[in-house]
C-alpha cells in the first residue's frame, strides 16, 4: 500500500462516486446512538476521576492528609493514566472495542468503589493509580468506535459528542458528590459513583455492536456509512503476504510525532482550566466562593459549545468538498492560535474581561479537540491501527497533564504567586501547537505501509 493524495471527491466516498442519501426516519440513525453511548462512558469516566477532587477537603480531615500529600495523591492518577494509554490502544485494536471498553469500565468502577474503603494515604494512592490505569482505554475506545460507525464527513461532530462527556462528567461531579458527602459520607460518594459505572457497563454490553452484526442497523444506513469511508471491517488477518505495520513502527512516521507534540501543547493549556483555573479566579481576581461557583462554570459551558461548533464546522467543510488535509489543518491551526489569548488574561484590568478571554481560549481549544480525535482514523494505515494511534496521541497529551500543573505551581512559587509567567507559557505553547499542526504534519492521509 502506498500513500496517495487526498482529493476533494475522496472526502465523500473513497471511490469518488456520489454518496447515497443520508438515512432519515425512525431507526435510521443507529450510529448516533453509538456516539451517545460513548458520551455516557466518558461522562462516567470523568465523574469518577473528579470525585476525589470534590471529596478531598472532607476526607483529608478524616485521614489526616496534608496539602502537599494531597497534591501527590491527585497527580498519581495521571502517571498510570498516561503510561497505560499505549497498551490500551494496542489492546483495543487487537481484542475489539466492546470487550476492552467494558473491561476498562469494570476496572475503573472497582477502583472508584475501592477509594471509598481506603484507610490511609498508601491505599488511597494505590486506588488512585489503579483508577488511572483503568480509565486509560476510554478515549481511544470512543475514537475507534466512531471510526467504525461514522462516515468521514460526520466523524468530527460525532467525536465532539463523546468528547463533551468529559466536560459534562466534570460538571456533574461538583453538585452530585457535594450532596452525597454532605447528606451521607465521603465513602458513600465513592461507592455511589463507582456503582454508576456498572450501570453504564450493562447498557454498553447490551447496546454496542459492530456495524457488521448490529441487529437494528438498516441496510440503508450501513450502505451510507460504508460509502462515506467508515472503517467497518478490520484489515483481513489472512493476508499473510501483505506488508504490515507493527505497533512500534508507528513511531517512525513524522505525522505521528506531529500528532503527539500538537496534542501535548493543546492539552497543556486545557489542564490549566482543569487544575489551576479556580485558584486563579480566587487569588488573582478576588472571587469569593459564591462567585467562583457561578462564574467559574462559564468557561466550561462555553467550551462545550466550542467543541460542538468545531465538529460541525469540520464536517460541513468536508461535505462542501474540502480535502481532509485542508479541513483538519484549518480547524487545528485556527483553534490553537486563537487559544493563545489566554496570555492576555493577566493584563486586562477587569475580572469580567479576563473571564471572557479565558472562555474564548478554552472554547478555541475544544474547537480543535474534535479534529484531534479524528486524526487517528484519518491517518491510520489500516483500520487495525486506529486505537493504537489514539493511545499514542493521548499518551503525549497526558504527559502534559502530569507536567502542566507541576510547572504552573513552580512558576507561581518563584514568581511570588503571580500568574503572569504561567499564562504566558500557556499562550506560547498554544502557538507552538499551531506551528506543529501547520508544518510538522504535512498531509492528513493514511500513513504509507513500507
Amino acid at each position: 500500500m502506498t500513500s496517495h493524495p487526498v482529493t476533494d471527491t475522496e472526502v465523500t466516498t473513497p471511490s469518488g462516486t456520489t454518496p447515497p442519501p443520508r438515512p432519515r426516519g425512525r431507526g435510521k440513525n443507529v450510529r448516533w446512538g453509538i456516539a451517545v453511548l460513548c458520551f455516557g462512558g466518558l461522562a462516567v469516566n470523568y465523574l469518577d476521576r473528579s470525585t476525589l477532587s470534590v471529596a478531598l477537603p472532607t476526607m483529608s480531615k478524616d485521614l489526616h492528609i496534608g496539602p502537599e500529600t494531597q497534591g501527590f495523591i491527585l497527580s498519581a492518577f495521571f502517571v498510570t493514566y498516561a503510561v497505560c494509554q499505549l497498551p490500551a490502544g494496542a489492546m483495543l485494536d487487537k481484542y475489539g472495542v466492546k470487550r476492552v471498553f467494558a473491561l476498562s469500565a469494570i476496572w475503573w468502577s472497582v477502583a472508584t468503589v475501592g477509594m471509598g474503603l481506603v484507610r490511609g494515604v498508601g491505599s488511597l494512592v494505590g486506588a488512585r493509580m489503579l483508577l488511572g490505569a483503568g480509565e486509560a482505554a476510554g478515549y481511544p475506545a470512543a475514537a475507534k468506535a466512531v471510526s467504525r460507525w461514522f462516515p468521514r464527513h460526520e466523524r468530527t461532530l460525532a467525536n465532539s459528542v463523546w468528547d463533551n462527556g468529559a466536560r459534562v462528567g466534570t460538571a456533574i461531579a461538583l453538585p452530585l458528590v457535594t450532596m452525597l458527602v454532605s447528606v451521607f459520607h465521603w465513602r458513600v460518594a465513592f461507592i455511589a459513583c463507582g456503582l454508576l459505572g456498572f450501570l453504564w457497563i450493562v447498557g454498553w454490553w447490551r447496546l454496542y455492536h459492530e456495524p457488521a452484526d448490529h441487529p437494528k442497523l438498516s441496510a440503508e444506513e450501513r450502505e451510507y456509512i460504508e460509502a462515506g469511508g467508515a472503517l467497518v471491517q478490520e484489515t483481513p488477518a489472512e493476508e499473510e503476504d501483505a506488508p504490515k505495520v507493527r505497533w512500534r513502527d508507528l513511531f517512525r512516521y513524522r505525522t505521528v510525532w506531529g500528532m503527539m507534540l500538537g496534542f501535548f501543547c493543546l492539552n497543556y493549556v486545557i489542564y490549566f482550566f482543569i487544575t489551576w483555573f479556580p485558584s486563579y479566579l480566587v487569588d488573582e481576581r478576588g472571587f469569593d466562593l459564591l462567585s467562583l461557583g457561578f462564574f467559574g462554570t462559564v468557561p466550561g459551558l462555553v467550551a462545550i459549545v466550542g467543541s460542538l461548533l468545531g465538529g460541525y464546522t469540520a464536517d460541513r467543510l468536508l461535505r462542501k468538498g474540502w480535502s481532509t488535509t485542508k479541513v483538519r489543518k484549518t480547524c487545528l491551526i485556527s483553534g490553537t492560535l486563537c487559544s493563545s489569548v489566554i496570555a492576555l488574561a493577566v493584563v486586562v484590568p477587569t475580572a469580567s474581561g479576563a473571564l471572557a478571554l479565558l472562555s474564548l481560549s478554552y472554547a478555541s481549544l475544544t474547537f480543535s479537540t474534535a479534529s484531534v480525535a479524528s486524526l487517528p482514523a484519518d491517518v491510520a494505515p489500516t483500520s487495525g491501527h486506529v486505537a493504537s494511534l489514539a493511545g499514542i496521541q493521548n499518551f503525549a497529551s497526558n504527559v502534559a497533564g502530569v507536567l502542566g500543573p507541576i510547572v504552573t505551581g513552580f512558576l507561581l512559587g518563584v514568581g511570588g504567586g503571580s500568574y503572569l509567567v504561567p499564562l504566558l507559557v500557556s499562550g506560547a505553547l498554544s502557538i507552538v501547537g499551531a506551528l506543529t499542526y501547520a508544518f510538522v504534519i504535512k498531509r492528513v492521509e493514511p500513513l504509507p505501509i513500507r
